[in-house]
C-alpha cells in the first residue's frame, strides 16, 4: 500500500494527492460495497429484496467489488511490465491468482440472479480493507504524525512520532479479529456452495452452470487458503463424529465414506499445480 502524502504539504494538496491514486479508487470501491451491502441488508430484513432499491444496491455492490479487484489485478500487471518481465503468466497461472478469482466471481454474481449470501464474503473483506486504508492513509493525511513529546530517535536514526489513538484502535481491531473473520469468510463460501447446490437440485434456471463455476472457485480457494481447509476439516470432523455414533445406520456410514472417497479423488484430480507447472509458487493474497 502506498504511503500517505508528505506532512509538509497543505491539507488540500494532501487530499488531492491521495485522491489521484489508484489505491484511493480501490478504497472508494470497498466503501461503496459496504454501503450497498448495508442498504441491501435493510431491504432483505424487510422482505423487499426485489424492490428497485434492493436490486440497485445488490448490483452496485458487485460492480464495486469487480472494480476493486480489477484495480489490484491491473496494478499487478503494471508492476510486472515496469520490472521488464517479458514472460507474462499463462491462463492457468493467471487463474491461480486469488484476486483474479474474486474478480471473475464478482462478475458472475453481478450478471446472475440475486443470491444474498454471495454478498457476505465480499463485505467482510471490505470491512478490513476499509479499516486498513483508513489507518494507513486517511488518518495520516488528516492528522500527520506528530513528533513524540519524549523526543529521541528510533534505532534507525529517524525521529520517533506519536501515532493517532484512532489508528491504534483500528490496528488492534484488525489484528484481533482478522483470523476469526477469515474463518467466517471461508465458512460463508462453503455454505454458499451448498446454497447453489440446492438451487441446482431443484433445477433453477442456470443453476447447474453456476454450480460448476462456483465449484471451480471453491476448489481453488481450498488449495490456496488455510482458512478454507480448516473450515472443511472441521466440518468433516463433525460429520465423522455424528456418523461414528452407534445409532447411525450402517448404510449412512457407508454413504459418508463414499462421499469422502469421491471428494478426495476429485480434489486430487483437480489440483491445478499439476497443470500450471509452477511448483512452490505462492498465490497472491486477495485484496
Amino acid at each position: 500500500m502506498a504511503p500517505p502524502p508528505p506532512a509538509s504539504m497543505p491539507l488540500q494538496q494532501r487530499l488531492m494527492h491521495l485522491a489521484q491514486t489508484l489505491q484511493f479508487g480501490w478504497f472508494v470501491g470497498h466503501l461503496t460495497l459496504l454501503f450497498c451491502s448495508l442498504r441491501y441488508s435493510l431491504s432483505y430484513i424487510t422482505f423487499n429484496y426485489y424492490s428497485r432499491w434492493a436490486r440497485f444496491s445488490y448490483r452496485t455492490a458487485f460492480i464495486a467489488a469487480a472494480a476493486t479487484y480489477g484495480i489490484v489485478v491491473y496494478k499487478a500487471y503494471r508492476a510486472r511490465s515496469r520490472t521488464g518481465s517479458r514472460q507474462q503468466p499463462g491462463p492457468l497461472a493467471l487463474l491461480g491468482d486469488e484476486n483474479v478469482q474474486y474478480l471473475l466471481m464478482a462478475l458472475v454474481w453481478l450478471f446472475g440472479r440475486q443470491i444474498p449470501l454471495a454478498l457476505l464474503p465480499f463485505t467482510v473483506y471490505s470491512v478490513f480493507h476499509v479499516a486498513t486504508y483508513t489507518r494507513a492513509n486517511l488518518i495520516p493525511t488528516f492528522q500527520p504524525p506528530q513528533p513524540s513529546p519524549a523526543g529521541g530517535a528510533s534505532p534507525g536514526g529517524r525521529p520517533t512520532t506519536k501515532s493517532s489513538p484512532l489508528a491504534d484502535t483500528i490496528g488492534r481491531f484488525v489484528k484481533e479479529y482478522y483470523d476469526a473473520s477469515m474463518t467466517l469468510v471461508a465458512s460463508l463460501e462453503i455454505f454458499l456452495w451448498f446454497r447453489v447446490l440446492g438451487s441446482a437440485i431443484i433445477f433453477t434456471k442456470g443453476s447447474w452452470i453456476l454450480l460448476a463455476i462456483y465449484t471451480v472457485f471453491v476448489r481453488a480457494r481450498y488449495s490456496q487458503s488455510s482458512f478454507v481447509q480448516g473450515a472443511i476439516g472441521q466440518g468433516v470432523a463433525r460429520i465423522d463424529a455424528l456418523v461414528a455414533n452407534q445409532s447411525t445406520p450402517p448404510a449412512a456410514r457407508q454413504a459418508w465414506e463414499t462421499v469422502k472417497r469421491l471428494g478426495r479423488q476429485a480434489t486430487d484430480a483437480s489440483d491445478i499445480n499439476r497443470y500450471v507447472g509452477a511448483k512452490g509458487q505462492v498465490p497472491k493474497k486477495a485484496q
